[in-house]
């Protein structure tokens, strides 16, 4: 302030230099400034000084001549009252000490609230200059760097502030509903299955010639066959394998979404109500995979076959495979960035401390960690109408770690 003096005025700091506040024109200048603050609108506020705005009075550019000490708190509200009339929020001050006769005096108004009536000036001031002049009824606002009388969006938008209740801050519970899992020797065990199937493959002999015929009706009306020759086999075996890397990445989600439980979110609010919310919830160093119903598993599903059967209609279309998480309007979607699943809520509302839970059969939930014994959770929410951002964070334990093989055998072997 001493270095720019009044360049360093914004809607939230206003400087002075030295004021008379026991004569008319200074008492006047500090009421418009309260009543300029006091009307401003509570989000555009909280952005400098958590709300708060400051009148500096006593300094200007190049020095602080500051004012005669002994100004009183109560003196000067007193002076002010008929300004602001007697439903103004109180203010606060300070003061730094210049010398022994001097001293700089802060005003302090305090941060706007939503559901605050619109503060009017109470009485009118004749000044030697026009811009300091108040006017009885008179709605004041704070410009770039000034207070001045409020335009028509501003009374506008002032009414729409003192319409508005301020909404308890929200705070949710949240609970993991089945078990975060963790899997030992997944892909040694998709190894091994798919280097059984190409030792059965191998194993097994071209069909006869007295079967050829049988071949081309049968690629006539399937659209593919069993290759026949040596040649056909060793190329159906080379693509079988370069697609291998694919194909184990699909078995993979097919395999662990049959064998592990599902999971679900519960989510309460308390005593508040949530419109429209929206809620990512992100598990780190954790993998979403599709749930499937015991009663899907499927073997050709694990380890495509080398030679695949054809449905005689055509290629068909399984319904296990549409995941009614992607559907318009379900409340749950899911899926993974890098290392991280993130599933997204967006129900109708959370009513206030009634449990919200989603269905616990969309997805798989797997530590990346085989080793790992507890998984970081963390939580953003937002909600229609409110711009400010809630977020929490919890840790959460793991399930003690399955063997690969074990599952394999009771999924698709019945060996449970």
């Amino acid at each position: 302030m001493i270095a720019v003096g009044d360049e360093a005025e914004t809607s939230y700091l206003e400087v002075k230099g030295p004021l008379d506040l026991k004569g008319a024109e200074g008492v006047a200048k500090v009421a418009k400034f309260l009543l300029g603050a006091a009307n401003r609108q509570p989000r555009d506020a909280a952005r400098h000084f958590h709300g708060y705005a400051v009148l500096v009075i006593g300094a200007q550019k190049g020095e602080t001549p500051g004012i005669p000490r002994g100004v009183e708190p109560h003196e000067l509200e007193d002076r002010l009252r008929p300004y602001l009339g007697p439903q103004f929020p109180s203010f606060e001050s300070g003061r730094i000490t210049v010398d022994e006769e001097h001293e700089v005096l802060f005003v302090i108004a305090q941060p706007p609230r939503d559901g605050q009536t619109i503060f009017p000036c109470h009485k009118n001031y004749q000044g030697a200059k026009r811009t300091d002049n108040l006017d009885d009824g008179a709605i004041y606002v704070r410009g770039a760097s000034n207070t001045r009388p409020a335009r028509s969006g501003e009374v506008l938008a002032l009414v729409e502030r003192a319409r508005s209740v301020g909404k308890t801050p929200i705070a949710l519970d949240i609970e993991v509903v089945g078990p975060i899992s963790r899997v030992e020797r997944v892909n040694e065990v998709l190894e091994d299955l798919y280097a059984f199937e190409e030792e059965e493959f191998v194993k097994h002999k071209p069909a006869a010639k007295n079967a050829l015929s049988s071949s081309i009706l049968s690629a006539s009306i399937l659209g593919r066959s069993e290759p026949t020759t040596v040649e056909e086999r060793a190329q159906r075996l080379a693509q079988w394998r370069h697609d291998q890397v694919e194909n184990i990445g699909k078995g993979r989600a097919h395999f662990l979404g049959v064998t592990l439980t599902g999971v679900g979110i519960r989510v309460t609010s308390r005593d508040r109500f949530v419109s429209r919310p929206h809620l990512i919830v992100t598990f780190h160093d954790c993998e979403a995979l599709a749930h499937r119903d015991a009663d899907e598993a499927d073997w050709s599903k694990v380890v495509e076959p080398v030679v695949r059967k054809q449905n005689p209609l055509g290629l068909g279309f399984d319904p296990a495979d549409l995941q009614i998480g992607g559907m318009r309007d379900y409340p749950v979607s899911w899926g993974n960035r890098d290392t991280d699943a993130v599933i997204t809520l967006t129900p109708e509302s959370f009513r206030p401390n009634v449990p919200w839970s989603s269905d616990e059969d969309d997805y798989v939930l797997l530590a990346r960690d085989p080793r790992a014994e507890v998984v970081r959770l963390t939580w953003v929410l937002t909600e229609d109408g409110n711009d400010a951002t809630t977020t929490g964070e919890l840790e959460l334990p793991i399930a003690e770690a399955a063997d690969a093989g074990e599952l394999f055998k009771t999924a698709f072997l019945g060996n449970g």
